[in-house]
């Protein structure tokens, strides 16, 4: 066994990275009704000018049109928006819906494309597995290799499961649905998965402001048990020691850069970064940065 690792500064930079803006101050506020449920740029803010039955605009920023108070409503008001926004390249439409809500455990306000979220800085919500073994030689990690097709992090390492949760559907339900679809993990062996907390980031990206809430999940999978790929997301899967894991993102970029975060996460709670050592606490306080 190795000792745990008390220089977090490798570390830090994967945070830094995923926290790139220091301030939303040159973005504009949206609201739906009374809740703000993110930020808009200024050529998107021109852009919804020309939609004036749909959308608002005031001193506190933009607002989806007062008249629009169901959420089936809103999300087929949005949903007629964001496509001709779409057809002016404003953003890429992914034909999935997510929901919207102004925190993490709020109430459903509406639903938009996955793909238009960042767009208008809405916060996303999604799940990551630890799939990890315990060997007498101490704890492995199942990683899996991104497809390089992917349009995002293409051949980059990732969580065994990972996947946004869907409009609908719980991070509980969305682990399940995924582990069977990207591992071909069992559903009974995926309800196995514990709920260990979440990580979260602000992230300016092309595609506007990344507000990503991941919860993160364990799961102890069985000597034996092998995942493997069940569509086109993963191209293969392998049990590397958890030593290795570290190595990999401490010294090196191959990891994608929100799975960095869930990573360094179970470090912490597994020891492998020493949580009692000068500057652990902080390191810990950056993984959670959307409120």
């Amino acid at each position: 066994m190795h000792p745990p690792a008390t220089d977090f500064a490798p570390f830090e930079r994967h945070i830094a990275a995923c926290n790139n803006i220091a301030s939303p101050a040159s973005l504009i506020r949206f609201r739906i009704g009374e809740d703000q449920v993110g930020w808009v740029g200024m050529d998107l803010a021109r852009a919804l000018a020309f939609y004036p039955r749909d959308f608002h605009f005031d001193q506190q920023g933009v607002a989806l049109a007062g008249r629009l108070r169901a959420p089936g409503a809103r999300s087929q008001a949005l949903a007629m928006v964001v496509r001709g926004l779409a057809a002016r390249g404003h953003l890429t439409l992914r034909g999935e819906a997510f929901d919207i809500r102004a925190a993490p455990d709020g109430p459903v306000l509406a639903q938009l494309d996955r793909g238009a979220m960042p767009a208008f800085g809405a916060m996303s919500q999604g799940v990551h597995v630890n799939g990890f073994v315990r060997r007498p030689d101490g704890l492995h990690l199942w990683v899996g290799w991104r497809s390089p097709r992917k349009a995002v992090a293409p051949g980059k390492l990732d969580n065994i499961v990972a996947g946004g949760v869907p409009a609908g559907l719980s991070p509980a339900e969305t682990l399940v649905k995924e582990a069977a679809e990207e591992a071909s993990i069992p559903p009974e062996i995926a309800a196995r998965a514990v709920s260990v907390g979440r990580v979260s980031y602000v992230m300016a990206a092309s595609e506007g402001l990344r507000r990503d809430v991941l919860h993160c999940h364990d799961l102890e999978l069985p000597e034996g048990l092998e995942p493997r790929p069940n569509d086109d997301e993963v191209e293969r899967f392998e049990l590397w020691p958890a030593a290795r894991v570290l190595e990999e993102v401490r010294d090196r970029d191959r990891v994608k850069f929100n799975v960095n975060l869930v990573l360094i996460d179970f470090f912490l709670r597994h020891g492998l970064l020493d949580a009692a050592a000068p500057g652990a606490e902080a390191l810990r306080a950056g993984l959670d940065q959307v409120a």
